[in-house]
């Protein structure tokens, strides 16, 4: 794109994965265009990147149903300060990540008003409403898609998308491991380190703590680490706080699986995260009953993991609600750490997800077609 004409570009990011990645993106943009000038919803990383951060996204993570309808009015106020944001900026785009729930509404409010709009990582439709790609079709200009399988999925709706590759990998490619990690935190090497990931909502923490701490009081031959976000004070891991074979790791999550020989994952990106890392992993998950009544009844597919959903099959044990306990969740910790052949089989299925998503650099691969299409327009 050779015109010198600034470019003005509005993200709305709304979670720690989607700050990320959208910080990636913003580096690949102004990679290959130099006056690009970015604003908007999203976190640290992005505002590392070059944004001006509005709203940062710990203001808006909400988990599960039964969670974002009690906190519908906070919701519906930063809707409309997005909203009014975007007219007062003008951009020439808005770039959504992912975050469906809000940002469907600031996609088709963009396009009423004549701005053009990109979708990068689909919600998650093929999961659970499955008719709302119909709705995204008609607000959005292009969609960027992350996951093999949803290339496919959008056909059926006579929709063609975008597959740039997965920008996990990008980020996991990228990391240079801290070599002096384990002596600066004190970890030895003397017992197996099991790598604890809970989560980065208040949400999740309440349901998946104690059933961390439960299980690391049950296996004292191993040494757990927590992986915690910087927004949280050390309250919110309960239990886990006074036991002598657990530490805490804020900002260094992948150091941390780099140096795992296991881990017990909170469903999501982290479960890819972790597999990536060729770390074995078992997934808990736990919500409300309310929550999980409603979801049980609308999710339209056999796995809560990436993992699992790349593969199509079952690569890790998920284990969830009542499923989710500490007897159960130790007694695969204890297969994914001394059953070799048990390692190995999961081990060589991880290659084969490596594999599939390997197409080269997700945000690079976006960032030129975003430019290539805003370039087509003008």
């Amino acid at each position: 794109m050779n015109d010198p004409t600034p470019l003005k570009i509005y993200f709305v990011a709304g979670e720690r994965s989607g700050d990320l990645h959208g910080g990636n993106l913003i580096r690949a943009l102004k990679s290959r265009f130099t006056e690009v000038h970015c604003r908007g919803f999203g976190g640290d990383y992005m505002r590392d990147a070059g944004m001006e951060v509005v709203v940062h996204y710990r203001e808006m993570a909400f988990m599960g149903f039964a969670e974002v309808l009690a906190n519908l009015s906070t919701i519906s106020k930063k809707i409309k300060l997005c909203k009014k944001d975007i007219l007062s900026y003008k951009p020439d785009a808005v770039v959504l990540i992912d975050y469906a729930g809000f940002n469907l509404r600031i996609a088709k409010f963009a396009k009423q008003n004549g701005i053009k709009v990109f979708w990068y990582i689909s919600p998650k439709v093929w999961a659970w409403n499955q008719n709302r790609a119909i709705k995204l079709k008609a607000n959005i200009d292009r969609m960027f898609v992350i996951l093999p399988f949803e290339k496919e999925f959008f056909k059926k709706f006579n929709w063609t998308v975008d597959y740039v590759g997965n920008p996990v990998l990008d980020a996991v490619k990228m990391h240079q491991a801290d070599q002096e990690f384990l002596t600066r935190n004190k970890i030895g090497s003397n017992k197996p380190l099991v790598a604890l990931l809970p989560g980065s909502r208040k949400q999740e923490l309440n349901m998946i703590i104690p059933l961390m701490a439960e299980v690391a009081k049950q296996n004292p031959s191993c040494q757990f680490a927590v992986a915690t976000v910087d927004n949280l004070s050390t309250e919110f891991y309960g239990d886990l706080r006074s036991l002598p074979n657990v530490s805490f790791i804020s900002g260094a999550t992948y150091d941390l699986l780099h140096h795992a020989q296991a881990a017990i994952v909170t469903s999501g990106t982290a479960t890819l995260e972790t597999a990536l890392f060729n770390v074995p992993q078992v997934v808990v998950y736990r919500t409300s009953a309310v929550s999980y009544l409603i979801a049980k009844n609308l999710i339209r597919v056999p796995y809560i993991s990436l993992v699992n959903l790349i593969a199509d099959r079952e690569v890790v044990k998920e284990m969830i609600q009542q499923k989710a306990n500490s007897k159960d969740v130790s007694a695969e910790l204890n297969l994914i750490l001394n059953d070799n052949q048990y390692r190995e089989k999961m081990m060589q299925r991880y290659k084969e997800i490596r594999n599939v998503l390997d197409t080269g650099s997700a945000s690079e691969n976006t960032a030129e077609l975003m430019l290539r299409y805003l370039q087509s327009t003008n």
